[in-house]
């Protein structure tokens, strides 16, 4: 119940602390003393638990649930069919704190704040026309999960799309009667709501997913998936169909993998969408990438470069040839870090080449390369074709192979210069791996210039930022990791966000990078030529002067940008 109190019911109900002290949350003494304090205070056992954070939100809740005889649920990660949302408007959820989660046959089940009020769950039963099965959940969540899945209006116009598809006709799961659905204006508009919500969440990817019973709609925001929507499984061909006919892909192949591309306008923007189909157990699974155009590539400063390491990337920019190479696992930024540096040594004065797989953003001024395997045309066949085309700065989208590996090193010492990425998980890695590939350690040091490592993390949201002391540990933490690095006088004051309708509840609005740049000087090379350990190279360049990712992040974490979870996340050794 709101006030934490115990329902008077016939049978014997054990109290909140007494069924905590059951199942081994609270100790004998904890549960007198909350007993004594609840009586001197006048305040509910939950009141005082809360207040001195003696068990954690969902354990407390999990047990009032069992006072209240009601089930409990825990909404995080969960994914509410679209069809539920619209049973009771948004209004209803917000106001009565309340949100249907799933449905067997005509039972609703609904999460509340108040599983006990009458009043309301008679309300919503009048309101949604089904039996209403009420399970006890958090306040918060519930608010949360209301922000995230009634956010942008997406439910309801699917909906309504997809009533007007079963009014039309109903979807068939024959081949020979696809593309006559797939005519039908409401499909077309299921995906343009998709695409629009997309565009409107900053999304950076859609994954299409079929599933045994139902098609389920996740979105890659700032770096994380988010289930939003579920479809249902009869308008999955269709919908595929009709993705598959805007990226000029074969409709009728559906056993091998196919990838396409497409524009989308929506609000006066042009987004270039590459599609890619994969075929599964339960149909065929599309991503669709979001490629925003005419944006241009953010500045090296703006992606989160500064300081010491923004000053020694710069300087490496300025050497006529070598190499740079960007590290770091797939959905890094890498590429991104690419395009901003070509976009910055691009002038009218140099020939640049890139060859890419695929080639994400134009560039204005840049000789742009995608490779084409099935006719020959690899990183390496093209690098061999740049030599010829009198270049000053080749980019190569990625160093796979040793071939890849050792026409790059020749390009760089022919006095050309080369940025690539590598996958690795630091930037003292690059030099390993390349020697793994079979590149010799004395062409190998004679032409890598720098290796910068990256990652992304989540940026806290400007809307709901909120200041709170950092805990002990964490301030222990912080020292340990920075050392000298900590800002004279810093207090320890850490952010987070609290959610709001701008970030989807989320708490985080937009990403930056954190950084480490390894510059290659006589003690590294010297490492490099006798095949040292990645942890070797790493602690030559810290005693160098090198700022890790980790304390990076943690620079940003002192200063608001982000937060420690965030940086643990990307960067934990």
């Amino acid at each position: 119940m709101a006030n934490g109190s115990v329902p008077n019911t016939a049978q014997t109900v054990l109290a909140l602390e007494d069924i905590l002290l059951k199942q081994g949350l609270l100790s004998q003494s904890q549960a007198s003393a909350i007993k004594l304090e609840s009586i001197n205070s006048g305040k509910t056992a939950e009141q005082i638990i809360q207040e001195h954070s003696l068990i954690p939100a969902d354990k407390i809740l999990t047990a009032k649930a069992q006072i209240l005889n009601v089930p409990f649920v825990k909404l995080e990660g969960k994914a509410i069919q679209t069809q539920l949302l619209t049973l009771i408007p948004e209004a209803v959820a917000r106001r009565y704190s309340v949100i249907p989660f799933d449905m067997e046959q005509d039972q609703l089940s609904v999460a509340m704040a108040d599983p006990l009020d009458l009043g309301v769950i008679q309300f919503i039963e009048k309101k949604s026309g089904k039996r209403i099965k009420p399970y006890l959940a958090s306040p918060a969540e519930i608010i949360k999960t209301i922000g995230e899945q009634y956010a942008q209006n997406l439910a309801p116009e699917v909906t309504s799309a997809l009533q007007e598809v079963a009014e039309s006709q109903p979807i068939s799961s024959t081949h020979t009667e696809a593309p006559e659905v797939i005519k039908e204006a409401p499909v077309a508009n299921i995906v343009n709501q998709l695409l629009e919500y997309a565009m409107k969440t900053r999304a950076s990817d859609i994954h299409i997913e079929p599933e045994e019973d139902r098609t389920r709609v996740r979105y890659r925001i700032d770096g994380i998936l988010q289930e939003k929507i579920i479809l249902p499984k009869g308008v999955h061909e269709a919908l595929i169909s009709r993705i598959k006919i805007m990226s000029t892909l074969k409709i009728d192949e559906r056993r091998l993998p196919q990838d396409g591309r497409f524009s989308f306008e929506f609000g006066g923007k042009e987004t270039d969408i590459r599609v890619s189909t994969v075929p599964t157990v339960f149909g065929e699974k599309v991503v669709m990438r979001l490629l925003p155009k005419g944006g241009g590539a953010p500045t090296l400063m703006e992606l989160g470069l500064r300081g010491s390491s923004l000053k020694n990337l710069e300087t490496q920019l300025l050497r006529p040839h070598g190499i740079i190479l960007i590290t770091g696992p797939t959905g890094s930024g890498k590429t991104t870090t690419l395009y901003s540096i070509l976009t910055k040594v691009s002038t009218i004065k140099v020939n640049v080449v890139t060859i890419e797989d695929p080639v994400e953003y134009q560039i204005p001024g840049v000789n742009q390369v995608q490779v084409n395997p099935q006719i020959g045309l690899t990183f390496a066949s093209a690098l061999r074709s740049f030599l010829r085309q009198d270049p000053n700065i080749i980019m190569v989208g990625e160093v796979r192979d040793t071939e890849t590996a050792e026409l790059a090193i020749q390009a760089a010492l022919t006095g050309h210069q080369v940025f690539s990425t590598v996958h690795t998980n630091s930037a003292a890695g690059a030099a390993p791996r390349l020697l793994d590939m079979g590149v010799e350690p004395f062409l190998l040091t004679s032409a890598l210039n720098v290796a910068v490592g990256q990652r992304v993390v989540r940026k806290i949201c400007p809307s709901c930022r909120v200041q709170y002391d950092a805990p002990p540990e964490v301030i222990e933490n912080i020292k340990a990791t920075l050392g000298k690095l900590i800002p004279q006088n810093q207090p320890f004051k850490l952010f987070k966000g609290a959610g709001c309708p701008k970030c989807n509840s989320t708490g985080y609005l937009g990403r930056v990078g954190i950084y480490e740049v390894l510059v290659v000087t006589e003690g590294i090379i010297k490492l490099i030529l006798e095949r040292a350990s990645i942890q070797n190279i790493e602690n030559a360049a810290i005693q160098h002067g090198m700022i890790t990712m980790k304390q990076d992040g943690y620079l940003k974490v002192l200063e608001g940008v982000t937060t420690m979870e965030e940086v643990l996340r990307v960067a934990q050794d």
